[in-house]
C-alpha cells in the first residue's frame, strides 16, 4: 500500500489529541473536505455487513448499488449500477442490464458477474443487513440458483412471491446490495470467506470516492476514485473521530475542519453568528426511541410500557437538547413515508404514569438500567428521561458507552432499556413496519434479528399483517395497513418512540455541494467543493 501523504497522516495523528487540541494547524488544503464527527459506532467496512449509520454514510460515497432513487424526491427510481431492468408478468422475477463500460476503483470493469456475486455474497455471509435481501425468499441453500448472471452484462433475481416491485427495488438500493469487485474480492479470500476478513478493514468499490484509510475511534480517509463515471472535485475527504461538540465547534471556528457534524443547540446558535460558517439542515428518516427488553418482568408488563410512554416530556427535549435537531414523533414510519401516522397521543403525564404502575402492583416505582451511546445528543435525552421517571417512582440508571459498546450489547438483547436512532434502510415503509411490528422468530438462535427480536418480543398477529402489507399492490389498502400496524404498536409495542431527527451540519461558508439526504446512508460528497 502506498504511503499516506503527510497531510493524511497528520489528521490521523491529530484525531488522537482532541480533548487536548494544543498543536497549531494549517487551514484544511483546497481541495480536502475534514470533517469532525463522532464516528466510535463503526464495526465493519463490508457492504455486507455495515448497518451502523455512519458507516453507512461512508458506504453511501464510496460504493455504488444496482438501484438507487433522487434524494429531492424518493418516489424516482433509477439504475445506477443497472442499466435498465424488467419484471415477468407473475411479478417473481426481475431482470437486470448492466451499464457497459463502468469500473471500479481497481480498474476492473464492472460486469453481470460482479453484481450476482454481491448479492449472493451478501446472503451467503449472513451479517446483520442480510435480511434486507434474504426476505425475498433468498437463502444460503438457494440464492446462486436465484440471483444468477445470465450474460456478460445481464442477472436475474427470482423471488419467492410477487411483492410489490417498488418495495424489491427500494431494497436494492440499501447499503447491502452495494456492489463489490468480485475479482479483487476473491483475491483476498481465506479459507473460503469470500475475502470478509479482508474487506472488513479494506475496500473493493466503484463510487465516487475509495476508502483509504481507517483507525479506529480515529480517522477515515477518502480518496477520489478517478474510475467514476462523474469526477469528484474533491481530492480527499477525511472523518475525524471528535468526541467532544466543544471541541468541534474550535476546530470549526479555526478553520482546521471544514464541517462540525455533532453541535448542540447552544453552540449551533453561537457559530452561525460568525461571518465564516453557515448552517445546513434536512429532515431524515430516522427516529429516536426507547426500546424496552421484554426479557425484563418488569418491562414485559403492559401497564409499565404503557406507563414509560407518559414519563417522556417530548415536547422539553424537541425544544431544548434537540432543538433544531428533532421534532416530535411518536409512531414508527417517518413522516413521507406511505401511509405514517403523524398524531402524538403520548405527553408527559406522571399521575397517568403512577396510575398505570399501580395497576402493574408497582406503585413504589421500581429500578430499571438504559444502556446510552456517549453523545451528547443521546447522553441529554437520557439524562432527562432519567428525571421525569424519577417523578414516579422509576429508578434509572444510565450506563455511558461508545456505538460499538452499546449496539453490541443491544443486538445480544442484553439490555434493560436501549435509547438509539432508527434509521430507514431504503425508502418504503417496509423497512420500518418489518423491524418494529415483525418478529417471526422470539427464540435467542433466531436467524432474523429485527428490533422486536432485540427487545424480545412477540408482536402476536402483527408479523402476518406485516408480512400482508408487502403483497398489496393499492397503495391506499397498503397505506391503511400500515396505518393500524403503527396504532398496534404505538398503543403496545415495547418502543418508546419520541422523536424524527432533523440532520443539522454547520460548516465553513467557502464549502458547497454537501448534500444532506433523508437516509442515514444518502448524506453526499460526491459534489461538494471548496471555494
Amino acid at each position: 500500500m502506498k504511503q499516506l501523504p503527510k497531510f493524511l497522516l497528520s489528521a490521523a495523528m491529530v484525531a488522537t489529541m482532541a480533548t487536548s487540541f494544543s498543536a497549531v494547524e494549517a487551514a484544511t488544503p483546497p481541495d480536502t473536505l475534514v470533517q469532525a464527527w463522532q464516528i466510535d459506532d463503526i464495526i465493519s467496512l463490508d457492504p455486507a455487513e455495515i448497518f451502523e449509520f455512519t458507516t453507512s454514510e461512508i458506504a453511501g460515497n464510496t460504493y455504488e448499488r444496482l438501484i438507487n432513487y433522487d434524494y429531492k424526491d424518493v418516489s424516482k427510481i433509477y439504475g445506477e449500477v443497472a442499466e435498465s431492468w424488467s419484471v415477468s408478468p407473475d411479478g417473481k422475477t426481475f431482470t437486470f442490464k448492466i451499464r457497459q463500460g463502468k469500473k471500479f476503483a481497481s480498474g476492473n470493469p464492472i460486469t453481470a458477474e460482479d453484481v450476482a456475486f454481491s448479492l449472493q455474497r451478501a446472503v451467503l455471509l449472513d451479517k446483520s443487513p442480510a435480511f434486507i435481501i434474504g426476505q425475498f425468499g433468498l437463502t444460503k441453500d438457494n440464492v446462486k440458483d436465484k440471483i444468477k448472471q445470465t450474460g456478460p452484462f445481464e442477472l436475474t433475481m427470482e423471488l419467492d412471491k410477487a411483492y410489490a416491485p417498488t418495495f424489491v427495488l427500494y431494497c436494492l438500493t440499501s447499503t447491502v446490495a452495494s456492489v463489490v469487485d468480485k475479482k479483487l474480492v476473491l483475491q483476498n479470500e481465506k479459507e473460503g470467506d469470500l475475502g470478509y476478513a479482508w474487506l472488513k478493514t479494506k475496500y473493493a468499490g466503484s463510487g465516487p470516492f475509495s476508502i483509504r484509510d481507517w483507525k479506529a475511534n480515529e480517522v477515515v480517509v477518502l480518496e477520489r476514485n478517478p474510475n467514476y463515471d462523474k469526477k469528484a472535485p474533491l481530492a480527499r475527504v477525511i472523518y475525524r473521530h471528535i468526541k467532544e461538540t466543544a471541541t468541534q465547534r474550535l476546530l470549526l471556528e479555526k478553520g482546521d475542519v471544514d464541517i462540525a457534524r455533532n453541535l448542540n443547540p447552544e453552540e449551533l446558535a453561537a457559530v452561525s453568528k460568525s461571518a465564516d460558517i453557515k448552517i445546513d439542515s434536512g429532515p431524515k428518516g430516522g427516529v429516536w426511541y426507547l426500546g424496552l427488553n421484554q426479557k425484563n418482568p418488569t418491562l414485559a408488563k403492559p401497564e409499565v410500557r404503557k406507563a414509560l410512554k407518559y414519563l417522556v416530556d417530548y415536547s422539553a427535549i424537541a425544544d431544548t437538547i434537540m432543538k433544531s435537531k428533532g421534532e416530535v414523533h411518536q409512531a414508527f414510519l417517518p413522516k413521507g413515508f406511505l401511509g405514517a401516522v403523524n398524531d402524538n397521543p403520548y405527553k408527559l403525564d406522571v399521575a397517568k404514569a403512577k396510575e398505570l404502575l399501580e395497576k402493574a402492583g408497582l406503585k413504589d416505582g421500581f429500578t430499571v438500567t438504559m444502556d446510552t451511546r456517549s453523545t451528547a445528543d443521546t447522553t441529554g435525552m437520557a439524562q432527562a428521561i432519567q428525571q421525569t421517571f424519577a417523578q414516579a417512582g422509576v429508578k434509572l440508571e444510565i450506563i455511558p458507552g461508545d456505538g460499538k459498546q452499546t449496539l453490541t450489547k443491544y443486538r445480544e438483547r442484553r439490555h434493560d432499556i436501549y435509547i438509539g436512532r432508527w434509521g430507514a434502510d431504503y425508502q418504503d415503509p417496509n423497512t420500518n413496519a418489518d423491524t418494529f411490528a415483525a418478529n417471526d422468530d422470539n427464540s435467542d438462535n433466531a436467524k432474523a434479528k429485527p428490533l422486536s427480536w432485540r427487545n424480545a418480543w412477540d408482536p402476536g398477529p402483527l408479523t402476518a399483517k406485516t408480512r400482508a402489507a408487502v403483497l398489496e399492490k393499492d397503495a391506499e389498502k397498503r397505506a391503511e395497513m400500515y396505518k393500524e400496524l403503527q396504532q398496534a404498536v404505538l398503543d403496545d409495542g415495547p418502543y418508546v418512540i419520541m422523536l424524527q431527527e432533523i440532520e443539522v451540519m454547520a460548516s465553513r461558508k467557502n464549502v458547497e455541494g454537501v448534500v444532506i439526504g433523508p437516509s442515514f446512508d444518502t448524506n453526499s460528497v460526491a459534489q461538494a467543493k471548496k471555494n
